[in-house]
């Protein structure tokens, strides 16, 4: 609730109420259908709905809340008027109503609906007259549709055409001779304060009177001007009491450190709906989706909305909220905005009738049937059990049920028995059942509690023991008088807000110091609202246990967590906002109490604790009343007017009601003090004014979309303006496409959001996946806006289907021989991978053919994130949107989809995340089987194109490994289908050396998933066979991705930095001396590369797991470890050809082996002798595993594998010494090398130990076979 009931400078004094409202039938004007509810005209007239009118309100105007009779009069009567006769239940019924004010403050109303006896002559004729005509054509279309039991009227017609249709006149009649017709009528109370009971009182007392045999003790001029002008709101933490007719009424308000004030019994909202479905409505809320509340009764839809929001509390609600929605405004369901509305269901019309523009984001919550709806994916709210557990026991000491009692508020409702013997004299007040049964007895075994506490144990959740304390006050007969009823309502109240609020508190303990004061002063500040971060999101997150992580990233990127934010902000240059104030004292509580270090972020749920306080306080204020108003009192009337009819409310004098007395001393002490500091306030507001209006421009905006759309406009329901209201709409998802996207880039290209001085902006997986989650769910609103007819959850998805359809019809009609799909990719050799078309369609069928998907919604969630993946998201919408036909059949003139200049921006928003590379499909949809597709590509100048031996590949990447797969003989190309494999990281690549020609030169392999698209190299550059290059039969390659060609073409310069790759095949040409041509790298840049490659491993396990790249590349990689140690092992290395044959670097290892097997080190003292022989130990160890390991794998292969071992089990710094001592150097090393240098060595081995403290886990593919 925007904090409404503090009137802006120069406002009126506190009153209670601002307005009091009779509307009804307007005689003069008779009975005019209200075509804008939409009714038909199938129904009979006492069914239909006419227009109603606002008969007369007092005063005329108040300037500082100017009356607004349309809006007033749909609240009031949102059906219209509704007649019944002497035959039909007329029991008055109450409901409340909220006006949001473009500024977001609020007006409440609060209604009393009665039904009267019409006298005028002229209407009465006027109903049987449209009986009549309505009679007759019933007749005939049921002799036309002879016992058709699809007539809409009759469910009974198949007895035989005249008895049924004597029965539906009987049923459906008005004799104007024999009936008494009646019309609704109603009176209002419009207040700046939500005081329902107060107001609810009034209205029964005042309705009492006019339905009394007795007159009133006094006129009802007397009651209402008292109420308008003589009453004034209780101040902040007081009581007050004032009169109605009969009986004084009590009303209080939370002081300035509690719970701001709600009056809406949480009672019923839990009784109607049950706590589980309630917290899961709750989450939905939270995270800003649609929600739409259904119910037949509007008090029902107000209790439910004003009690959700409530719990809120820190945050408000920042969008569409219209907890009944005329029937008139029911095109605003088609708002591509978060809402949360209440739509007034109609007797006997099911939930599959209502044709709703779009599901995919919407929380339908029925509220008569005891049923929610939830949208497909959402985060549960953290601690989710512990929290049901903890409100249950609160419900538990009311006497409650956890899981609602649908037949509850009935009696809440419909205010039965009214007769004059009051309300609170009748013990057997319709809340309390009268055998009053003990519902601590009853609960002692209730299921929901059972079915808690086990699932509780299951999964492992500790919960304290369970405590039901009998139910409160009960008295000697257990039955409860109203106002102990009241009380009790009241306290609960408190008592659950407060478990909510200590939720809030408990998350968002540490929120301050994430909040980022970028701004000086606050004209920059709102001036660059909108390029600005105001809270540090990755580092909030960073510091949040693992569970709560799914909810809480969603929920900082909500409406309601950035307003809350921008006010904390704010109040460095202003007052703060009463909800902020309150929860940071609450805050500054816990840390008193607490003193918890804010490093230490853990799960453990912690109860609320102030239970009881909150309790009392209420009680204290109800049962001490502080201030008491002055008593109704005969006004200065003309005689012989307010004449007393039992059953009708008089016609008021409206002079005596248009103004307030002039000098009231009650307040007068009051508000001298209020009027100084108004003055000052007016002195300060004016001062500020100006910087006001910036202000309030500048946040309009800079609170993106729906601010200034909180409630749609009631008074003007023209064309124009639902045409303008759209138009805000349109430009509202463009300005959020804008932003998202931005955010996209920012979040991904780090370096960019760096210079913007937004710390280091690593993106995690996580957030990753919320802003792209909140992508979806913006097209999913884009595309569900001005539907001309809804079909299936999915405007999205459905509007692909019907493109699908047509394109297919058109291709087998033109079935001619396209060459699609068949140019290839020229490489250097001339051997190519084939393009993959780009095809819309195709991508549709992918995600069809995935038999995990089995909702409209995740289809098109999965197929935006598979375009995503693909850069082709943009592209492929353009495609869609280009059939114009097809928009036009599907959507109204005022979609979004179909404003030509908004649609091209937004396309162009969304090719601007070509820039960066997204794996949001293959990293989700971890499952699926993935068609890949593979070239090796031989170096034909130097070796044969075909091998006669058998070759054969293994694939793996991220999420597992293809197995080893035979390769064709003499192809050098094949297909294989396996589960998705994630980001590809290495290949295995061998052949068995049989045949002629079995020795193979490899360029490279190239593999591309055939459904992302994404093509990976794996440069090899190598022989594979025995007597060449090391002997080689299997190499490990290292993959890259290669960046697709629609890139290139677009220029795209600002792409991510390049993965780092497997070796280039120059340098292991030259490492493996084919050619001598290439310069050596001297020492200072082998050992800088050595600190390089140990620098990026260390840095890879400083990032959060889900943000690590693969390690295999930065061990095994151009630029890694084992490239690194080779180049260390080359130096000075005596690589002479004796007798023609290479030497490596595995020759001297197992020359060094050797030595170490056959002789006794001599060493200085035992315990270096003892520390040596076992490294030299494990050393032998390991060579030798590797030798006897059944692969074929080269000299250098099997230098990767030791090196790679070595630093998985934290040994090269114990290796390297041993080698550097061995005699076989010397034999093998010039003088110079690196290896021979003490210092050298001793630097080499200081490097190596900063590896000690990781656990590397190798990829299966490096070390396969291998057993140490």
């Amino acid at each position: 609730m925007s904090g409404s009931g503090n009137p802006g400078p120069g406002a009126a004094p506190c009153r209670f109420a601002h307005y009091f409202v009779l509307c009804g039938i307007d005689a003069e004007s008779g009975l005019e259908p209200d075509e804008l509810a939409g009714e038909n005209f199938d129904q009979s007239p006492l069914r239909r709905t006419f227009k109603s009118k606002v008969l007369a309100h007092y005063p005329q105007n108040i300037e500082w809340n100017p009356f607004d009779q349309d809006a007033v009069n749909m609240l009031c009567m949102p059906k219209g008027l509704s007649f019944r006769t002497q035959a039909d239940n007329r029991d008055p019924q109450l409901h409340s109503f909220i006006i949001t004010r473009e500024d977001g403050s609020r007006t409440y109303g609060f209604v009393l609906t009665f039904y009267e006896e019409v006298t005028s002559k002229q209407i009465c004729t006027a109903m049987q007259t449209l009986y009549q005509m309505h009679n007759a054509e019933q007749y005939s279309s049921v002799c036309a549709s002879s016992s058709c039991s699809m007539d809409s009227l009759a469910s009974s017609i198949d007895e035989g055409d005249a008895t049924s249709l004597a029965k539906l006149q009987r049923y459906n009649s008005y004799d104007i001779s024999r009936d008494t017709l009646y019309v609704s009528k109603c009176i209002c109370l419009i207040t700046p304060l939500p005081f329902m009971q107060a107001c609810k009182k009034f209205l029964i007392q005042l309705y009492k009177a006019v339905t009394s045999q007795q007159p009133p003790p006094l006129p009802l001029e007397s009651y209402i001007h008292n109420i308008l002008y003589e009453v004034p709101l209780p101040p902040p933490g007081r009581s007050l009491k004032f009169y109605g007719v009969y009986e004084p009424i009590i009303c209080q308000r939370p002081g300035p450190n509690e719970l701001p004030l709600s009056d809406y019994p949480l009672r019923e909202v839990f009784e109607l709906l049950g706590l589980e479905n309630l917290v899961q409505v709750f989450t939905c809320v939270l995270l800003e989706m649609q929600i739409l509340l259904y119910s037949q009764d509007y008090q029902r839809l107000m209790t439910v909305a004003e009690g959700i929001t409530t719990l809120l509390f820190p945050f408000q609600w920042q969008h569409v909220y219209v907890p009944i929605l005329p029937a008139s405004l029911l095109h605003f369901l088609d708002a591509p905005v978060p809402y949360l509305m209440g739509l007034q269901s109609k007797e006997g019309t099911d939930r599959s009738k209502l044709e709703l523009p779009q599901e995919a984001n919407l929380c339908f919550v029925d509220i008569d049937n005891h049923f929610i709806e939830l949208p497909e994916e959402f985060p549960q709210f953290p601690n989710k059990l512990e929290f049901i557990q903890e409100i249950s026991e609160v419900l538990l000491q009311f006497g409650i049920p956890p899981e609602g009692n649908l037949h509850c508020s009935d009696s809440a409702t419909k205010l039965k028995n009214l007769v004059l013997s009051d309300l609170v004299n009748d013990k057997k007040n319709g809340n309390i059942p009268s055998n009053a049964l003990n519902m601590y007895e009853l609960l002692k075994g209730n299921e929901t509690i059972a079915r808690l506490q086990a699932l509780a144990k299951r999964t492992g959740v500790t919960m304290e023991k369970m405590t039901i304390s009998p139910p409160l006050t009960e008295e000697k007969d257990g039955k409860l008088s109203c106002e102990e009823l009241e009380l009790r309502d009241y306290k609960l109240n408190v008592q659950l807000r407060e478990v909510f609020a200590n939720r809030f508190t408990q998350l968002f303990a540490d929120y301050e110091a994430f909040v980022i004061q970028a701004a000086p002063d606050m004209e920059s500040w709102l001036t660059n609202r909108e390029q600005m971060q105001n809270f540090d999101k990755a580092s909030f997150l960073s510091d949040q246990p693992e569970p709560y992580l799914p909810f809480l990233s969603h929920f900082i990127e909500t409406q309601m967590f950035a307003t809350f934010i921008d006010n904390k902000i704010m109040s460095q240059w202003e007052e703060k906002d009463p909800f902020l104030r309150v929860f940071d004292s609450r805050i500054e509580k816990i840390r008193l109490y607490n003193v918890r270090a804010p490093a230490l972020r853990t799960s453990n749920y912690q109860k609320c604790s102030t239970l009881k306080e909150a309790a009392q306080s209420i009680e204290q204020r109800l049962m001490k009343i502080d201030h008491t108003a002055i008593h109704p009192h005969l006004l200065d009337m003309k005689i012989g007017q307010g004449k007393y009819e039992q059953g009708f409310f008089p016609k008021l004098q409206s002079d005596v009601l248009a103004t307030g007395p002039t000098n009231n001393n009650r307040w007068a002490s009051r508000s001298a003090s209020t009027q100084r500091r108004k003055d000052r306030l007016r002195q300060h507001s004016e001062h500020i004014a100006l910087d006001n209006d910036m202000r309030e421009k500048y946040m309009q905006e800079a609170r993106s979309l729906g601010k200034n759309l909180r409630q749609p406009k009631l008074s003007d329901l023209s064309p124009a303006v639902i045409a303008q209201t759209n138009w805000k709409f349109v430009e509202g998802l463009l300005k959020e496409c804008r932003m998202k996207t931005k955010r996209m880039l920012v979040e991904k290209m780090g370096h960019e959001a760096v210079e913007l001085g937004h710390g280091e902006a690593n993106i995690t997986g996580l957030e990753e996946n919320t802003l792209i989650a909140s992508l979806c769910d913006l097209l999913e609103r884009i595309w569900s806006h001005g539907l001309q007819v809804k079909q299936g959850k999915s405007a999205l998805w459905s509007h692909l289907l019907q493109y699908q359809e047509r394109e297919e019809k058109q291709e087998h009609s033109a079935e001619s021989p396209v060459g699609g799909g068949t140019e290839r990719r020229k490489s250097d050799t001339g051997i190519t991978l084939p393009t993959l078309r780009v095809s819309l369609i195709q991508d549709m069928r992918h995600v069809q053919n995935m038999s995990e998907i089995k909702t409209d919604v995740g289809r098109a969630r999965a197929w935006i994130r598979l375009s995503l993946e693909k850069k082709l998201l943009s592209q492929h919408l353009k495609q869609l949107l280009s059939n114009q036909a097809l928009a036009k059949k599907l959507y109204k003139r005022y979609a979004f989809l179909r404003c030509e200049e908004e649609r091209e921006q937004f396309l162009y928003h969304l090719l601007s995340l070509n820039a960066v590379d997204y794996f949001c499909f293959t990293s989700v949809f971890t499952t699926i089987m993935i068609p890949y597709r593979s070239v090796i590509i031989p170096i034909k100048k130097l070796s044969n194109a075909i091998t006669t031996s058998n070759p054969w590949i293994c694939v793996s990447g991220e999420l597992g490994d293809s197995g080893v797969m035979q390769i064709p003989k003499n192809h050098l190309e094949m297909t294989f289908e396996c589960q998705n494999l994630g980001k590809l990281t290495t290949v295995q690549i061998g052949h068995d050396n049989s045949g002629l020609l079995a020795k193979w030169l490899v360029d490279c392999v190239m593999v591309r998933n055939e459904i992302t698209g994404h093509t990976y190299k794996f440069p090899c550059g190598r022989w594979l066979g025995k007597g060449v290059d090391d002997g080689s039969l299997e190499r490990i390659l290292i993959g890259e991705l290669v960046s697709s060609t629609s890139d290139e073409e677009l220029g795209k310069q600002c792409r991510t930095p390049p993965q780092q790759k497997s070796p280039t095949v120059t340098r292991r040409l030259s490492i493996t001396s084919l050619t001598g041509r290439n310069t050596k790298p001297n020492a200072g840049q082998i050992q800088e590369g050595i600190g390089e490659a140990v620098n990026n491993i260390v840095k890879h396990f400083h990032k959060p797991e889900k943000e690590r790249g693969s390690l295999t590349i930065l061990l095994c990689g151009e630029n890694g470890l084992v490239a690194a140690l080779e180049q260390v092992f080359h130096h000075g290395f005596k690589s002479a050809r004796i007798f023609h044959k290479n030497v490596f670097i595995w020759d001297f290892i197992e020359k060094a082996v050797a030595y170490f097997e056959t002789s006794d080190q001599i060493g200085d003292n035992e315990e270096a002798l003892l520390l040596q022989r076992s490294s030299c130990k494990t050393f032998c160890h390991y060579v030798n595993a590797i030798n006897t390991a059944p692969r074929n794998i080269g000299k250098d292969g099997k230098f990767q594998i030791l090196v790679c071992l070595g630093t998985r089990d934290h040994l090269l710094s114990q290796w390297i010494p041993l080698l550097a001592e061995c005699p076989p150097i010397t034999r093998m090393y010039e003088e110079n090398a690196l290896l021979r240098d003490r210092m050298t060595v001793n630097s080499l081995i200081r490097v190596l130990q900063t590896l000690q403290d990781f656990n590397i886990i190798l990829e299966g593919s490096l070390i396969k076979g291998v057993d140490v």
